[in-house]
């Protein structure tokens, strides 16, 4: 009950931010994060970032439960700059890195789930498994753990009262989550870098539902991709490549 209160704490007290320093510059300027709330997870991390770059947040580090130094948020932050540029080169996605409250590096991937589903399904279509395939060949590596969270818009489907709605688009939105998760650990990533599959359905608006270019950005899969702890402690001991 203590860790979870510890955990809870952190929660509301860090700020998700982007920052216009390259990353690495950033990381090695705020560097020097302790650990704490070993083995908190990191989907707990992940469910406050999802659909805004303000929500607060622990830290990456206290999740996996290893201390950031100066040095080694350098490191990472090279690492994710890289990773978002291959991530951005891919078809219908879309990149950027973002910094936890103690300044980890992380990297949140955006796949318009026009591009990979077709309406009301959970299929991926063809270009969007290309586009997966080198997402988990050439963007992931070994050291990095992946999030990911499914949205649709809240668009009510036919013959149901708007609760029932809202459930189905919530299990829409899991059901999108999962195939991507699976096909990317078919094609090269692990179970064990899955450490969290997500189905939010209409929460976490990105526009307004009242239009239907706004209805097109909510409809999204998110791929988080954070450093894991043997990234950590890697870029610690100055052998992160």
């Amino acid at each position: 009950m203590k860790l979870k209160t510890f955990v809870f704490a952190l929660i509301a007290c860090f700020l998700t931010t982007s920052c216009s320093l390259t990353n690495a510059a950033k990381g090695g300027m705020i560097g020097g994060a302790s650990g704490g709330a070993a083995g908190a997870a990191v989907g707990l991390l992940i469910s406050k970032l999802a659909g805004t770059n303000t929500a607060k947040t622990t830290s990456i580090a206290a999740a996996a439960g290893v201390a950031v130094g100066a040095t080694a948020g350098s490191l990472i932050g090279h690492k994710m700059d890289k990773a978002a540029k291959a991530a951005a080169a891919l078809n219908g996605a879309e990149a950027e890195v973002l910094t936890d409250g103690d300044g980890t590096s992380y990297v949140k991937v955006t796949f318009d789930s026009g591009i990979l589903f077709a309406s009301g399904k959970s299929v991926l279509n063809a270009a969007a498994q290309s586009s997966l395939t080198s997402f988990a060949q050439n963007v992931l590596t070994a050291d990095m753990d992946v999030n990911i969270i499914g949205y649709t818009d809240n668009d009510a489907w036919k013959g149901c009262t708007p609760e029932q709605s809202v459930q189905k688009n919530l299990d829409l939105s899991l059901a999108r989550a999962n195939a991507v998760s699976n096909f990317l650990k078919s094609n090269g990533a692990t179970a064990t870098q899955i450490s969290s599959v997500q189905g939010l359905g209409e929460a976490n608006p990105v526009a307004s539902n009242d239009t239907a270019e706004g209805k097109a950005q909510n409809r999204r899969v998110e791929v988080y991709i954070l450093p894991s702890a043997a990234m950590i402690e890697a870029a610690n001991n100055g052998t992160l490549k």
